[in-house]
């Protein structure tokens, strides 16, 4: 899929799936959960055993949903951004910027989105490419600090992790954001296995989403 796809989906979607779990089955049962709730970005973080085989599997099971796009998170090195491209991987997301990362990913046309908290880093960040920085950790700011950074960097597409409820969710996109990832009280009751309950909580972000969007027309 080519990047700016890639990126024409997550923005149009505007809600990330930040996966995390336990294993390999729970992370996919959690990824086929939010997609059947409208969240077509899946984000699967390498902080899960064997999260490249994860990748693997869902590109190919979702292969030909097309609107569907499979990343992978919690990259540190750009050897791990390789693992998780030649795994499948549409988008990678880092917690923090690394040049190398990077580079990497300008190289093989696969968007990068770094964590960063500063304007010097989102700065550093967009100089090698970055197409959509991640705020890390969102709840450090709030929805406001969107609008301070937008000021002196109004072309900066910010998604911010961390810190995102359905109840802020809104403000993120009202104050500029460009797509809002969402992790902990998203993928929370896979803990008790109600992945329904997981796909409810998804259908609800991207309701809240695109009803902010609407009220900005």
């Amino acid at each position: 899929m080519k990047k700016l796809e890639v990126l024409t989906r997550l923005s149009d979607c505007g809600v990330v799936a930040v996966v995390r779990a336990d294993s390999k089955e729970e992370a996919i049962k959690i990824s086929d959960a939010c997609v059947k709730g409208g969240i077509i970005g899946i984000e699967v973080t390498f902080t899960i055993a064997g999260a490249e085989g994860v990748i693997r599997e869902l590109a190919s099971h979702y292969s030909d949903q097309t609107e569907v796009v499979i990343g992978a998170g919690t990259v540190l090195d750009a050897a791990t951004a390789r693992i998780a491209i030649l795994a499948g991987a549409q988008f990678i997301v880092s917690p923090c910027f690394d040049k190398e990362t990077a580079k990497l990913c300008n190289l093989y046309q696969v968007p990068y989105m770094p964590g960063c908290m500063t304007i010097t880093e989102m700065k550093t960040a967009l100089e090698y490419g970055a197409d959509i920085v991640k705020l890390f950790p969102g709840n450090a700011f709030g929805p406001e600090f969107i609008k301070a950074v937008k000021a002196p960097l109004p072309q900066v597409n910010i998604m911010p992790t961390g810190g995102v409820s359905l109840e802020n969710a809104d403000q993120w996109i009202k104050n500029g954001c460009v797509a809002v990832g969402v992790g902990g009280n998203l993928v929370a009751p896979a803990k008790t296995g109600e992945f329904e309950k997981i796909t409810e909580i998804a259908r609800q972000y991207v309701e809240k989403v695109q009803e902010a969007r609407e009220g900005l027309k």
